[in-house]
């Protein structure tokens, strides 16, 4: 299924880029912005002064850096600001991460690392913002990086796999459908993307009902009740014990925090897991 660009990714990137986004915010006060779980890898571009990021809760973990690379994740990042934020964050699929970083997203799973550390060759990026402080310059340098990649992308039914798994698909189900046994199938999930298949379902749950959330909200209205069903949460209680658990707060408490600055709630469909049948280049 052909992955339609999302506003300002060039065709050629949809497959690999669900957003390049740039940002410009004024929060008014000093606090920390909540990076929560999705099943999209970010990488964000600070301009004008570092990022400064952590896990929520391990300060051993806090950094400035100039780029910041996440890979999939079960708990929060928090990136620590003074009262606003600018830069460029874009947000990878799986097979993008192949394709444009140069490995597997399972290498960078509950990770925070930089672009000269994961993908020397996008570590000029950082100052040729500082030079053309811009997606454009972004979307460039990754089109550029795609005619160059040769690294190839997951197999097409462990892209099949990873969708329907994401998709809300009973584990069980998922390896009946491929022939293969439920252990094979934890494994080639794990290796692909970092986490568990269980795990994988929770982010990408959360990942729906964050966007529903959105959704709901800016239309007036943002019936929790509904927003759970519609993400796939058995109750509005199950939705709040896994938005907890997830991102460490409640959906409500995000809402009102996060509203405001929200500018694309994309998150990678499961179909851009997919690799071509025929093996084509991630």
């Amino acid at each position: 299924m052909a992955r339609v660009p999302a506003p300002g990714v060039p065709e050629v990137l949809a497959p690999y880029v669900t957003a390049v986004v740039p940002y410009d915010l004024d929060m008014g006060a000093p606090g920390v912005h909540r990076g929560m779980p999705g099943t999209g890898l970010t990488f964000e571009l600070p301009l004008g002064e570092p990022l400064d990021v952590s896990w929520a809760g391990s300060a051993g973990s806090r950094r400035r850096t100039w780029s910041c690379v996440s890979g999939l994740h079960t708990r929060p990042a928090a990136i620590h600001h003074r009262g606003y934020q600018r830069g460029i964050s874009v947000t990878l699929t799986l097979r993008g991460a192949r394709a444009l970083l140069g490995v597997p997203a399972g290498e960078l799973a509950g990770e925070l690392t930089s672009l000269p550390e994961v993908a020397p060759h996008l570590a000029d990026l950082p100052e040729m913002l500082a030079d053309s402080p811009d997606g454009a310059t972004v979307t460039r340098v990754l089109v550029d990086r795609l005619a160059r990649a040769g690294e190839p992308g997951p197999r097409a039914d462990v892209g099949r796999a990873l969708s329907r798994i994401a998709g809300g698909g009973q584990v069980h189900r998922v390896a009946d459908e491929q022939g293969w046994s439920r252990r094979h199938l934890q494994d080639l999930v794990r290796a692909e993307c970092g986490l568990t298949p269980r795990d994988l379902r929770r982010v990408a749950r959360l990942a729906r009902s964050r966007r529903a959330l959105v959704v709901a909200a800016r239309s007036g209205r943002a019936r929790l009740a509904d927003v759970a069903a519609a993400a796939g949460y058995a109750d509005h209680a199950h939705m709040t014990r896994e938005w907890v658990a997830l991102g460490g707060c409640t959906p409500s408490t995000w809402l009102r925090e996060e509203l405001p600055f929200v500018q694309d709630v994309a998150d990678p469909a499961g179909a851009s897991w997919e690799a071509p049948d025929r093996g084509g280049r991630s």
